[in-house]
């Protein structure tokens, strides 16, 4: 949110994009719904998000189908996002994804950004501002990379721990405006 308000840089969350594949007549719907079945429908035919998460937060075999189907779909139109912005000759696009080593990102992206926040506080935001419960996080933060992972796979981290002046600051110099 700062890089899109502070510095008018588009800022593409790789999740929302994955949320729009998996709506009826999206890229990934019909083939998620014959993996998952059609109780992970919603009544109003769309695929409900909690559900699926419960499905395939606990399970790896079923967490990987399902990545087999939209990781790739999602990264097709991430390229095409790209292309587009590269053909405008804008200087920054930012894409947000929590799988950017998996899903080898570095490939397609000139940089990759850890952005570092420790559990506890990672946690409470995604309580906070998604509404998750204990459980999902506990699931999805054990499926992740660890840090040293993501340390040794980017080029920059960025301290996002509550100090909002440190990330700010943080930014700025990795942008040349030290």
């Amino acid at each position: 949110n700062y890089l899109a308000k502070e510095y008018k840089m588009d800022v593409l969350q790789a999740d929302l994009l994955a949320k729009s594949l998996m709506e009826p007549g999206g890229a990934s719907y019909a083939s998620l719904v014959k993996l998952l079945g059609e109780d992970v429908l919603s009544a109003d035919g769309t695929i409900d998000r909690g559900k699926m998460a419960s499905l395939i937060f606990g399970d790896d075999a079923t967490r990987d189908k399902v990545n087999k189907i939209t990781h790739p779909l999602v990264k097709k139109a991430i390229l095409e996002t790209i292309r587009e912005h590269r053909e405008k000759g804008d200087k920054w696009f930012v894409i947000e994804a929590a799988l950017l080593i998996d899903d080898h990102y570095s490939e397609i992206c000139d940089e990759l950004w850890y952005i570092y926040a420790d559990n506890k506080i990672r946690s409470e935001r995604l309580r906070e501002q998604r509404g998750y419960s204990d459980e999902k996080i506990a699931a999805m933060m054990a499926s992740q990379r660890s840090e040293e992972q993501f340390r040794e796979a980017c080029d920059h981290v960025i301290h996002n721990n509550g100090d909002f002046e440190i990330t700010r600051k943080e930014i700025r110099e990795l942008l040349g405006e030290a």
